[in-house]
């Protein structure tokens, strides 16, 4: 009997010791009562051995003692997981879900090093130079997308305009295809393109393009002194203005030896339509869709005005425009919804409206003057007229210029004039212009 004793004895000591050392420990060890004799009679009447089969067994009262232990056993290997034990032997439960793992200090420095690795990626695998004012913007959207949706719109809006479209033989679409050509001539020289780009098609509502009109000599609408008297004027009235910041890119850019983008020109197919519409507008879709209405025609009837207004249009085309205009939008939308989540949405689109997407957005239009303002001389057209043609068309849309300024998409017309007929650039117009109308074509001046 004693023996048995022994051996029952070491059967749940070894039990103990396995399962003590599968189980967590307990931050608060709590004493276990020693087993004295009265304990050992006690244990011996509750596994009273039996002989039923000539060996000894462990009782009913066993096999309970053995099923707690079971549930326990397992129940802290599958909970074990949920907390964790400090220092002083206390117990902190774990948050769960996603929030948890950002509470995670390795987490967060994964996250940050391979977000700022993939940002800095696309940012200088997408970085681009604009021609002339050499300033790098930011365009995720390829080339061939840009094209195409260029040219899915020009098609709908033909659709559109059905029944509107001059025909070619017009008088209207005549005059705005020879000055089209004078431009992307202008254009092709400037970036000393390699490919001979073909003559601008006129596109009609079949989708088809005549070329049969040949190029010639344009008419000038001013003539020397006429302008010499425009440009004096100007010098004498207006207040100049702020435009460093083209001057400051374009020095970066001949430091750093930066390469004008112009790889989007490549296998461009320019067409040129002129849509019967009392609208005073014209622009150019990427992928060399140009489009102008007689409303324009109205207003500005010289070929050197035309030649503004269409050199301008081909400007945004040049440096890109749209495809930056649809990148910023994606990055205004992910600010917009940062902002959500501290002010109110209308305050919000209202605050990167007037301090992100309006400057930016006149930014632009004077870039494109500047780019618009080089092409015309390189073609032959006089720049000087260009600063009356837009307080023209500010005093034909009716912008005053001031507060207006800071709420539109375009900077007033009179703000646009004293820019081109007090900045730096203009001094480069006029002696291209020279060389221009002096049979000396200047080229890789973009």
């Amino acid at each position: 009997m004693a023996s048995w004793n022994r051996q029952s004895r070491f059967v749940y000591n070894t039990f103990k010791s396995f399962s003590s050392k599968l189980l967590p420990k307990s931050p608060i060890q709590s004493p276990s009562p020693r087993l004295n004799s009265s304990s050992s009679s006690l244990f011996y009447n509750q596994f009273k051995p039996s002989r039923l089969f000539g060996s000894p067994s462990i009782s009913g009262n066993f096999n309970g003692f053995k099923q707690n232990q079971t549930s326990s056993l397992f129940s802290g290997i599958i909970t074990r997981r949920n907390y964790y034990v400090d220092s002083n032997q206390i117990q902190h439960f774990k948050p769960r879900g996603f929030k948890s793992w950002f509470q995670n200090p390795r987490h967060m420095f994964i996250v940050v090093v391979v977000g700022s690795g993939v940002v800095i990626t696309v940012y200088f695998g997408n970085c681009e130079i604009v021609p002339y004012t050499k300033r790098k913007h930011l365009v995720l959207l390829s080339k061939s997308i840009e094209r195409s949706i260029g040219e899915s719109e020009f098609e709908k809006m033909k659709k559109e305009m059905k029944g509107k479209i001059l025909p070619a033989i017009h008088p209207d679409s005549v005059k705005i295809r020879l000055i089209s050509k004078d431009i992307i001539q202008s254009l092709e020289r400037g970036i000393s393109h390699e490919q001979v780009w073909s003559d601008p098609g006129y596109a009609v509502e079949g989708g088809s393009s005549h070329n049969e009109v040949d190029g010639g000599e344009t008419l000038r609408a001013f003539t020397e002194v006429e302008e010499e008297n425009g440009v004096e004027n100007w010098r004498k009235g207006e207040e100049m203005l702020d435009d460093t910041w083209v001057k400051d890119s374009r020095k970066k850019g001949e430091e750093n030896k930066a390469k004008a983008y112009t790889d989007h020109l490549e296998g461009m197919n320019w067409e040129v339509l002129v849509v019967d519409e009392p609208v005073v507008n014209a622009f150019c879709l990427p992928g060399g869709k140009i489009v102008v209405y007689t409303g324009l025609l109205r207003h500005f009837q010289s070929d050197v005005e035309v030649a503004t207004i269409i050199g301008h249009e081909v400007g945004h085309a040049v440096a890109r425009h749209t495809a930056e205009q649809i990148t910023k939008n994606l990055w205004m939308a992910i600010l917009q919804l940062i902002l959500y989540q501290f002010i109110a949405p209308d305050f919000a689109n209202a605050m990167s409206n007037l301090l992100l997407r309006l400057p930016f957005s006149r930014k632009m239009e004077i870039e494109a003057d500047y780019i618009g303002l080089l092409l015309m001389a390189s073609a032959g057209y006089d720049p000087r007229v260009a600063p009356q043609v837009y307080e023209k068309l500010g005093k034909i849309s009716g912008a005053s210029g001031g507060l207006e300024d800071y709420l539109s998409t375009h900077p007033s017309g009179k703000t646009r004039a004293q820019l081109l007929a007090r900045a730096h650039i203009m001094e480069e117009a006029i002696n291209m212009y020279r060389e221009a109308s002096g049979g000396r074509a200047v080229e890789g001046f973009l």
